[in-house]
């Protein structure tokens, strides 16, 4: 059974920056896409941004203005959302994900969920 682990999280002040990591427990997840997830409380889960394992590409929600990268350290197997610039609206647990079939945003499609990471950005 495929494990995914996030961490990273905690109160950052608006402006500031957190790094993310989104470790797996297993290696043959090499080529499924990893997907960051968010849901703030009250609202639906909102993709963020993934990384295609199969060619490497990224892609992110268009509400971030460049403000997140996604990136994988294959070495340790471990996928990060860099956050930079923080907003309030940011605030909400975070969720990686992983999928076996091709890119999407939906989050009915990815097979392998973490347990989240709190991100509450306030000052």
């Amino acid at each position: 059974q495929v494990q995914l682990a996030e961490s990273g999280g905690g109160l950052v002040q608006p402006g500031g920056s957190l790094r993310l990591s989104c470790a797996a427990s297993e290696f043959t997840l090499r080529d499924y896409v990893i997907g960051w997830f968010r849901q703030a409380p009250g609202k639906e889960r909102e993709w963020v941004s993934s990384f295609i394992g199969t060619d490497g590409n990224k892609r992110y929600a268009n509400s971030l203005a460049g403000r997140f990268t996604i990136s994988k350290d294959n070495a340790k197997n471990t996928w990060y959302l860099q956050m930079n610039n923080l907003e309030p609206g940011d605030s909400a647990v975070y969720y990686c994900a992983a999928s076996r079939g091709i890119w999407s945003m939906y989050p009915g499609t990815y097979d392998f969920w973490g347990r989240g990471t709190q991100v509450t950005v306030s000052s």
